[in-house]
């Protein structure tokens, strides 16, 4: 049996760990030939299994139009919507930026960050959602498991209105 204060500094070891870890999403936002093009609308997030433990990384859509019109327009990111999008303020502070041009996007992630930081070991996935202005809509999961034991690479490849999708964890 251990001794409530050795507890408490495997629980504090433990709990570090499990938020010491970062992560690196690229995504590929491809050139498409078609006669009006618009910059896709994109949401990425972590879910757990059960998807009750939903924490925005980044959504991207044009919130500087005017009267706030790119707002309504979010809701076309329709499993992002459902999930979280419908219940938070606009823009999420930290979270919201806008759209973005052709070519790899990169997000950041420190373990300390809002979207990992207190993450429970377990299952996870990171979701990419686009959806784009007379286009269509592509929804990309990349599983992983939370903290990561070794640097890890996790492909998905988009079909249209993205491509390749890459998350990159380093403990």
């Amino acid at each position: 049996m251990l001794k409530p204060a050795v507890a408490l500094v495997l629980a504090s070891l433990l709990g570090s760990r499990a938020s010491a870890a970062d992560m690196t999403i690229k995504v590929d936002i491809p050139r498409l030939d078609t006669a009006e093009y618009h910059r896709p609308y994109v949401a990425i997030w972590l879910e757990d299994a059960g998807k009750k433990d939903i924490r925005d990384i980044a959504v991207w859509y044009e919130h500087e139009k005017p009267q706030e019109e790119g707002k309504k327009w979010l809701k076309d990111l329709r499993q992002w919507w459902r999930l979280s999008g419908r219940n938070q303020e606009k823009p999420a502070d930290g979270v919201s930026g806008a759209t973005r041009a052709v070519g790899v996007q990169t997000v950041n992630l420190s373990g300390q960050s809002p979207a990992l930081s207190g993450l429970e070991p377990g299952d996870y996935q990171v979701v990419v959602e686009a959806a784009r202005e007379k286009g269509g809509r592509e929804l990309l999961r990349l599983p992983l498991a939370w903290p990561p034991a070794q640097s890890l690479t996790i492909n998905a490849q988009g079909q249209q209105e993205l491509g390749p999708v890459s998350l990159t964890l380093t403990p």
